[in-house]
């Protein structure tokens, strides 16, 4: 009942959240999403603190006041993904190129030319409603293979957003069928395999320096479907959007399946640290990705 009822709180926030920001133009929805991302850095002790081990595990070249800063900035583009996501009704075809530019998108034309379709392999980096959005908006079939969230009213809500953008939901548990489906009929079809979900099956990888429990589905999915896998991510840059599209995945394909889960899911989230890296205040580091241990005989 307790966690039935904070979510309950949860779902109000937001519903208020939405009332706040939308009447405002975005880019001042924008800045207040900042704001609150903020302030929920200030008022989310449990999260704040989970944030700053996971960036000191990660960088420990680092000092405490630059991971305190990078954590703080954490928060503010959470803020900032969910005015945005709020304001999903306002991006449209007529302003999409103004809010976001793109390198390497011929890499998923090419990809679409074989027929098999596109696995667009991203991550909680960014805003990557966003990503997934833009296809949609530009007339490409897209689907998103997404966890369906405790909170049915919740779920229905970031559901139909989503789906305003022409992106077909696939929920987690029975998506698998449905994506190679979708691949089939030359489709695109998006995932977010970058978080510790003990549920299904994965194989540990080095993430970091640390081994982190990692989904094969997309390594699985790209195996039996033919088709490319691309690692896409988008980053704020400047007020702005930009979508980078690196080149395919070469699997390894051997008669050792197990070991062709493993060598090719370290392939892209090596990919995966690289952009983190790189931009280490766009990830979600408030999730605790090195939740599962790997089991020593």
């Amino acid at each position: 009942m307790r966690y039935k009822f904070r979510r309950h709180l949860l779902y109000i926030l937001l519903r208020l959240i939405i009332i706040l920001l939308y009447p405002f133009p975005l880019k001042v929805a924008v800045l207040f999403g900042r704001y609150l991302g903020r302030l929920a850095y200030l008022l989310s002790k449990r999260l704040k603190l989970q944030t700053i081990e996971n960036l000191t595990l990660a960088f420990e070249s680092k000092t405490p006041s630059e991971i305190k800063k990078i954590a703080k900035e954490v928060f503010e583009n959470q803020g900032r993904t969910i005015a945005e996501l709020i304001n999903f009704p306002k991006i449209n075809a007529s302003n999409i190129d103004r809010l976001i530019e793109t390198q390497g998108w011929e890499k998923v034309d090419e990809a679409l030319k074989q027929g098999k379709g596109a696995i667009m392999l991203t991550a909680h980096l960014g805003n990557w409603e966003l990503l997934a959005a833009y296809p949609g908006i530009k007339g490409y079939a897209t689907n998103a293979i997404a966890r369906k969230l405790r909170y049915e009213k919740y779920d229905n809500l970031i559901n139909s957003i989503r789906r305003s953008k022409n992106i077909n939901v696939l929920t987690r548990g029975n998506s698998f069928k449905a994506a190679v489906r979708a691949l089939g009929q030359n489709q695109l079809v998006g995932l977010l395999p970058d978080q510790d979900i003990d549920s299904i099956e994965g194989v540990f990888v080095d993430f970091f320096g640390r081994k982190a429990y990692t989904s094969i589905g997309p390594v699985a999915l790209g195996m039996l479907s033919k088709a490319a896998i691309l690692p896409c991510y988008i980053i704020r840059q400047n007020g702005k959007h930009k979508i980078f599209v690196e080149s395919k995945i070469e699997l390894e394909i051997t008669q050792d399946k197990q070991r062709d889960y493993l060598v090719n899911t370290a392939k892209w989230s090596k990919v995966l640290q690289e952009y983190i890296t790189r931009y280490p205040s766009q990830w979600v580091w408030m999730h605790k990705r090195w939740k599962t241990q790997q089991r020593t005989s």
